[in-house]
């Protein structure tokens, strides 16, 4: 933040330094940069040669600026297409030393490019429904295979929480991390589109 006594510049553009506005007759200070009305256009060589005016000045020529002028009608007409630079050849991407990555390479936490391109090597259900990685991991915590029903799902379910759950094993309260990693993916489990 500025300091107080400090002042912003109060018209974005002003190019500070010490030039006089080169509108002839005038003798204010050059603050704004505009191009020559006679010179050089900006083009591939840079920007061509500036012009300095100040403030009024450089309102009347922006008043009665027009980027056309000079051009031919067939000019006008290509800069105008909504579509003007889109006909030249883009460069290729370079792949690196490594190559095109593969779909594996990528973090895919919401099974987006498995689930569009199947990119996993898992076997598929027999019923032809599918597994995102996320539902296969909650599986293996279950210790369950692919084909599971939802039925054998809920009686796994059970048991485990049976053998986990401080209230029914004695007070063992060690395998309270195990418990909640049964719970989170059984929640997961029943409803994916598989145990529908």
């Amino acid at each position: 933040m500025a300091d107080a006594g400090q002042r912003q510049p109060r018209f974005h553009g002003r190019i500070p330094g010490e030039r006089q506005c080169s509108q002839p007759g005038c003798s204010e200070a050059g603050e704004f940069r505009a191009p020559p009305e006679d010179g050089p256009r900006s083009g591939f060589n840079g920007p061509g040669e500036w012009r300095f005016l100040c403030l009024d000045h450089v309102r009347e020529f922006n008043a009665r600026y027009n980027f056309f002028n000079g051009m031919s009608a067939e000019e006008i007409t290509a800069q105008q297409r909504p579509y003007a630079g889109w006909e030249r050849e883009t460069r290729a991407f370079n792949v690196g030393a490594g190559g095109t990555p593969r779909w594996a390479d990528f973090l895919d936490p919401l099974d987006a490019i498995q689930a569009r391109y199947g990119t996993g090597s898992h076997a598929a259900r027999t019923d032809g429904k599918p597994l995102s990685d996320t539902e296969r991991r909650a599986l293996r915590v279950l210790g369950l295979e692919a084909n599971v029903d939802r039925r054998a799902l809920r009686e796994r379910y059970s048991e485990l929480v049976r053998r986990y759950h401080p209230d029914r094993n004695g007070g063992d309260r060690s395998h309270e991390k195990a418990l909640q990693e049964v719970i989170e993916s059984y929640k997961l489990l029943k409803g994916a589109a598989a145990f529908a």
